[in-house]
């Protein structure tokens, strides 16, 4: 083999892999796994089964504050007169209309932390439960408002494993003309990360932790059970 071929076949080898990197980024440029000390921190006692439930809570409002500063980091924002003890100036506020979508029920434990950040935000409760023989998601509360759609939908849910809840909940909204969607999840299942990028590939999705996979059960292996149960204090 002859010097310049093996130099063109490296080309075209390197060409084809840097090819095939890119298509894997483009795949995953709105999934944004968050590697942070804090997040690993809090996260590995949210994992301990010996974690109270008090506990449990205390650190998924942490983790739910550290995604959502991630998460609205690209919020538009308008210019407003402030008048400091000291001068005028001109800062910046968030602009436009922000609602958060808890999928009840474990999504409610995300809730406030996510409202400290954001105060004016809407809070609009979508209830969807797993049945436990097709593991699809099944809706059994809808209180979203009928009136004008708000600018940014934010979706929060601990657990992300099917996808089928999430995808269930992004759909509603989409329906309700929310066109700028995002999801907040504290651990993702690799399965549920490919539901929500094949049918909403524009929305963003921030987590702590994008896990193994999932067990036969449906339930995300190593997980942290679940996060129902462990918040309100309802495990059997």
């Amino acid at each position: 083999m002859t010097v310049s071929v093996c130099f063109e076949m490296r080309v075209d080898v390197a060409v084809r892999y840097a090819a095939q990197a890119a298509c894997r980024e483009h795949a995953m440029s709105n999934i944004f796994e968050v590697n942070h000390p804090l997040i690993r921190h809090h996260l590995s006692r949210l994992r301990e089964k010996s974690t109270t439930p008090f506990e449990f809570r205390q650190r998924v409002g942490r983790l739910s504050v550290l995604l959502a500063y991630e998460a609205t980091k690209d919020l538009p924002v308008r210019d407003v007169e402030v008048e400091t003890p000291v001068a005028n100036m001109t800062g910046q506020e968030v602009a436009g209309r922000i609602g958060l979508v808890p999928i009840l029920r474990a999504g409610l434990g995300m809730v406030d932390p996510i409202l400290n950040l954001l105060p004016s935000a809407e809070v609009w409760h979508l209830g969807l439960y797993r049945d436990e023989e097709t593991a699809q998601p099944v809706r059994y509360y809808d209180k979203l408002p009928a009136a004008k759609p708000v600018d940014v939908g934010i979706v929060v849910d601990p657990m992300l494993a099917t996808g089928g809840s999430a995808t269930a909940a992004l759909e509603t909204l989409r329906s309700r003309g929310v066109q700028t969607l995002k999801m907040l999840a504290i651990i993702a299942a690799p399965e549920g990360i490919a539901a929500i990028e094949q049918a909403f590939p524009e929305v963003q999705v921030y987590v702590c932790a994008i896990d193994e996979r999932l067990n036969d059960r449906k339930f995300i292996i190593p997980g942290l059970g679940d996060a129902g149960d462990r918040l309100f204090n309802t495990v059997r």
